[in-house]
């Protein structure tokens, strides 16, 4: 079993300010490397502070390609609620990253599969993905990997639990198809040189305390974790008490 770098922050700022310093640093040692950063309220915030370092002239983020890590099927950036919008919105317009640096699924296609497989060669062209930065879900999912997933998978298509369809409400306007998703394998998550896990507040408290209980669970695909060698946990202090 690896060791995981355990962050406790006493709030969701700290927390994000850790996280970003990491990321930040990574950037310098790999300018033109290969990342994957996550959509949604978690890592919002951790995000903002790397454009800024940008902006700021401390790293270059126009060098590096990006994969998108999921998304929900049927949706995509005219939808502001998909997970490209957010990216798009908090990180790849601001940043001002040129387009042929991202790959993003195409969840509208007729031929999911092929886009699965766009996806894995997209990483194998680059050698693998330089750093994740992930949230957790309730449920202990990671990326749209649900409970029971295939560690050995890669990029797939899969069904989405009736809790994931609800917490993704809070994203969408309107009334929107969100039971099915299409994300990039724990595999590939796992394979990261660098691997950010990010959870706050007291909904993720049952699945940081599944990580920390030191087991692997495919109930938890979270703890997945612990298959990495250079894995960082980063929570704020809700999470754990």
């Amino acid at each position: 079993m690896n060791q995981i770098h355990f962050n406790v922050s006493s709030n969701y700022e700290e927390m994000s300010l850790a996280a970003a310093k990491l990321i930040i640093e990574k950037f310098k040692k790999k300018p033109e490397g290969l990342y994957c950063f996550a959509a949604g309220d978690t890592p919002t915030r951790t995000l903002q502070l790397v454009v800024a370092a940008h902006l700021r002239g401390e790293i270059d983020l126009t060098r590096a390609y990006y994969i998108q890590l999921d998304e929900w099927i049927g949706l995509d950036s005219h939808n502001e609620g998909s997970c490209i919008a957010f990216l798009n919105r908090e990180f790849f317009q601001p940043a001002n990253i040129p387009e042929d640096h991202i790959h993003v699924f195409n969840a509208l296609s007729d031929d999911l599969a092929l886009e699965c497989i766009k996806a894995n060669q997209f990483i194998q062209k680059h050698g693998n993905i330089s750093l994740s930065l992930l949230g957790v879900g309730v449920n202990g999912h990671l990326g749209f990997n649900e409970p029971g997933v295939d560690f050995e998978k890669e990029a797939h298509v899969i069904d989405l639990q009736a809790i994931t369809q609800e917490v993704g409400k809070k994203y969408f306007k309107e009334d929107t198809n969100r039971s099915q998703g299409i994300t990039l394998g724990i595999k590939q998550l796992l394979a990261s040189e660098m691997l950010i896990i990010e959870a706050n507040g007291k909904r993720k408290k049952d699945a940081i305390s599944k990580v920390l209980n030191g087991k692997i669970n495919p109930c938890w695909p979270v703890t997945a974790i612990w298959k990495h060698e250079n894995a960082y946990l980063m929570v704020d202090e809700s999470a754990i008490n």
